[in-house]
């Protein structure tokens, strides 16, 4: 389900990717279900596509996403977005202890907890991938949180 997943640049919050065009995709918010066109000049990311990284390599962002959960029992994270540097961190250090220091930043943990927090209160399933996503031509590029 993550590869349906986006984040779109200079656009707060994820989207839904509805269908696909020639120059444009159809995303509908998952804050409040309006439904806006992407144009292909725009930054878009499927969460399949995002990791962070770690000591050695990296780990893609579902699994980060499921250790998040399973630390939460499924509900809201238990530190907030807006919490201070320090809190962040040691956050992540419980749900990824072999996260990079140098390469991870402070803002990208608050991404990670917010997009979470999105995920579970629209019920989001972490684990469901079918095979046809695959190569789904709205995905973009992998980036790294």
């Amino acid at each position: 389900m993550l590869s349906k997943i986006l984040s779109v640049t200079g656009r707060p919050g994820l989207y839904k990717l509805i269908s696909t065009g020639k120059n444009l995709n159809i995303v509908e918010s998952l804050a409040d279900g309006k439904r806006l066109p992407v144009y292909a000049h725009e930054k878009i990311v499927a969460l399949s596509d995002v990791s962070v990284y770690t000591s050695d390599g990296d780990t893609p962002l579902r699994e980060v996403l499921k250790r998040m959960k399973e630390k939460e029992n499924g509900g809201k994270a238990s530190v907030g977005a807006k919490a201070s540097g320090n809190e962040l961190f040691a956050y992540l250090k419980e749900v990824l202890p072999d996260y990079s220091r140098e390469s991870v930043y402070a803002s990208d943990v608050k991404k990670m907890i917010s997009w979470y927090n999105i995920l579970m209160e629209n019920h989001i399933d972490l684990e469901a991938e079918k095979a046809s996503d695959a190569g789904d031509p709205a995905e973009a590029p992998a980036e790294e949180a």
